[in-house]
């Protein structure tokens, strides 16, 4: 696990957490194990993003330990985005099994403290909540490798066609509004979308937008 500086990773005081997963078994598990974390204590447990947002600015966390996927309703993406544009805002730490690129991206630019994956041992779920507490990085060993492998390795290269559908893309426009737009058919749209997901490296909308907003393709 990678920590953004070596710090003690208990510190004296307590860390008031709220756990989201939409999972009721699996945020059972979790709640079982914090509940023998040394410094920790669980203040609140959502189920939904809508709920954690809510519990958040009752509760005033120190941390939110967030999954991605939730079900219905909000993401952990837009839950944490809306969550850390609270004053003041708790961390977030993300823990999830997800591990793509798109995933890790829009989580961080959402305002995610940390990202782990549950494959974690205990012990180092424990000290990355101790690490989110006091605004320390803390980033699962793949995951950091996929940061790092993206930082080094040269921005795509797309054509103006790509980059017009990107900027219709950004807009949250279809494949049919985007046709329209561009005076193209919706074939050539889905080619050219299947191209921009390949040079991005994604499989979704709302990753080709993340990335290429992260990589400053959009004007």
């Amino acid at each position: 696990m990678t920590n953004a500086h070596a710090e003690p990773s208990h510190p004296d005081r307590v860390v008031r957490l709220l756990v989201c997963d939409d999972h009721v078994v699996v945020r059972a598990g979790l709640l079982a194990l914090l509940g023998s974390a040394p410094g920790i204590e669980v203040v609140g447990e959502a189920g939904t993003g809508e709920e954690a947002v809510a519990l958040a600015a009752k509760l005033t966390p120190d941390v939110v330990l967030m999954d991605l996927q939730l079900g219905e309703g909000i993401d952990g993406v837009e839950a944490t985005r809306r969550i850390t544009a609270a004053s003041p805002a708790p961390h977030v730490l993300v823990l999830t099994t997800y591990d793509t690129d798109a995933d890790i991206t829009r989580a961080i630019e959402a305002g995610a403290t940390g990202y782990l994956l549950k494959a974690e041992r205990p012990e180092e779920l424990f000290a990355a909540i101790h690490a989110a507490s006091q605004g320390r990085t803390t980033l699962s060993p793949p995951v950091a490798s996929r940061v790092m492998a993206r930082m080094r390795a040269p921005h795509p290269t797309l054509t103006d066609r790509e980059r017009d559908i990107l900027g219709q893309l950004s807009r949250g426009l279809g494949n049919r509004e985007i046709a329209r737009a561009l005076f193209i058919s919706e074939a050539t749209v889905k080619t050219h979308l299947g191209r921009i997901y390949d040079k991005l490296g994604v499989d979704t909308r709302a990753g080709a937008v993340a990335v290429a907003k992260e990589q400053r393709l959009l004007p």
